[in-house]
């Protein structure tokens, strides 16, 4: 089950959280809010999920928050939103990967809507990272033999060629390559193909 994206307020002005917490709740979000960048940070949520920062704040910058979370492995995605936002800020924001950057005071439909496409990017990537995960965990669960076997398979020799390439007999291929479906989750050869082939290309990411 892919899990429900978490809207996180960061911004050190209480009344800004308040209305925006009401804002967001009332369109069916889940939130939470935090008072400064380093409470966030400490608690550094992971899941999928927007995080709307404030660029100032008295701890540290939303651009060096900004930083730390899109050089991590998390999947949330930032909407930085500022009062004090500039061209130069700007520009900083989104070449480190915000989806937007907002001058305070939004419009309630252009923040809405820039938060849903947020929150649509973050679930993206965390269903990616959850196959890539399940991948690896499926592929991982062959002995080295049956991973031999997987990998001839897929390259489309018969059972009698893998026997041969292995220095086994044909049965002994058969039963390694049966255990292989059946870990693997594939009822087919194009399948098996597929899953290796993208078992491959994620090794390589």
């Amino acid at each position: 089950m892919t899990a429900a994206p978490v809207v996180h307020l960061v911004d050190d002005d209480p009344s800004v959280r308040r209305s925006l917490r009401r804002l967001l709740r009332a369109s069916g979000h889940a939130v939470t809010d935090y008072p400064t960048a380093l409470d966030f940070l400490g608690c550094r949520p992971d899941g999928p999920g927007c995080v709307i920062l404030d660029l100032r704040m008295p701890d540290i910058s939303g651009l060096e928050v900004l930083g730390a979370l899109l050089a991590g492995p998390g999947v949330l995605r930032v909407v930085v939103l500022s009062g004090h936002a500039d061209v130069d800020a700007a520009v900083s924001a989104m070449k480190l990967g915000a989806v937007d950057l907002l001058a305070k005071p939004v419009e309630d439909a252009r923040l809405l809507d820039t938060v849903g496409r947020a929150c649509r990017l973050s679930l993206a990537a965390w269903d990616e990272r959850q196959h890539r995960r399940d991948l690896h965990r499926r592929h991982a669960s062959l002995t080295r033999r049956e991973a031999e076997v997987a990998r001839l398979v897929s390259r489309g020799l018969l059972n009698k060629q893998i026997a041969g390439e292995l220095g086994t007999a044909v049965k002994t291929v058969k039963a390694h390559r049966g255990k292989v479906m059946r870990k693997l989750g594939v009822s087919s050869v194009a399948d098996l193909v597929r899953l290796m082939d993208r078992v491959e290309e994620v090794s390589s990411a």
